[in-house]
């Protein structure tokens, strides 16, 4: 026989009320919708319910992270880090270099 474990979670009341009565005109209880939904995600090791297409704010957000990342310098070791900085801040345009030409008061220590 298959030991059960209780599973407490904390909703808004309306929430509650709104999708248990949405659920029974299903036939379906509270804790039969959260056992149905852990095992789809068990079973599939993904999120089983469509995802809607994030809002303008969050896409322009998540294309400047990607752009951010792909115009990211990479080194070998500090120490080359170190050496592009103090001859200024270089960053990547279109795939090439370009450094400042603002000098560096003091030089970055190593």
């Amino acid at each position: 026989m298959t030991t059960s474990t209780m599973l407490h979670i904390r909703v808004d009341e309306t929430l509650k009320a709104e999708a248990s009565s949405a659920l029974e005109a299903m036939g379906l209880s509270l804790s039969d919708a959260v056992r149905l939904l852990l095992k789809r995600v068990a079973s599939e090791q993904a999120w089983p319910l469509e995802l809607k297409v994030p809002n303008a704010e969050t896409q322009a957000a998540m294309r400047e992270a990607r752009a951010m990342a792909v115009s990211r310098s990479s080194f070998a070791d500090a120490q080359q880090l170190f050496a592009a900085l103090n001859e200024g801040a270089s960053t990547q345009v279109d795939g090439k270099v370009k450094r400042s030409t603002k000098p560096r008061t003091r030089p970055l220590a190593a």
